[in-house]
């Protein structure tokens, strides 16, 4: 079974420690996980049902504080484990092919003059910058809490490909500028 981008995120927190939804929500948005994978409460619990039903994760216990709801904390089981190993394994030994929005945008980039392209161009190289500072913040922060390297090396890969998409970009701004790359539209 390919385990979807939220199933992988849960199970790895599991594999930490047992915890309930509520909990696993919290940590993923304080970590930033949501750089990686897209969380809503509702779809973690749902995941965490599926999970159950997979038999990849088991409920061990229900709390209640005070006035808060009932909470079921889970915790991963073998089968669980082993899932998670392989989908990480599989998915960090070969390339998966990503269809991503900005590659398709560029490859119709042709449709729009090149004063339009640049300018838009420029507002996303503004926002990757933005990008880049935020991210440049929070592995300095997990450094300074002396988080270990490898809970946060997939920041370091976002910064890194963002720092190569800007330089990219700036270039290819460049391009169209100085009319080294003939800019189709403007042709006609």
């Amino acid at each position: 079974m390919a385990l979807k981008p939220l199933c992988i995120s849960v199970l790895a927190l599991l594999v930490e420690r047992p915890m309930h939804p509520y909990e696993m929500n919290r940590l993923l948005h304080e970590r930033h996980e949501d750089r990686f994978v897209k969380i809503r409460l509702g779809s973690l619990y749902h995941t965490v049902e599926r999970l159950q039903a997979d038999e990849l994760v088991e409920a061990i216990g229900t709390e209640r504080e005070g006035n808060r709801p009932e909470r079921t904390t889970y915790a991963i089981t073998a089968a669980g484990r082993e899932a998670v190993e392989a989908r990480v394994r599989e998915l960090i030994s070969r390339p998966v092919r990503e269809y991503l929005h900005f590659a398709l945008a560029l490859s119709e980039a042709h449709t729009i003059g090149a004063a339009e392209a640049t300018a838009d161009l420029q507002q996303y190289v503004t926002a990757l910058d933005e990008d880049i500072a935020e991210l440049t913040a929070l592995l300095r922060a997990a450094r300074d809490r002396g988080i270990p390297e490898t809970y946060w090396i997939a920041g370091d890969y976002l910064l890194t490909t963002a720092i190569a998409q800007r330089d990219w970009i700036t270039t290819l701004i460049t391009r169209i500028e100085t009319k080294d790359l003939i800019w189709q539209p403007d042709l006609q």
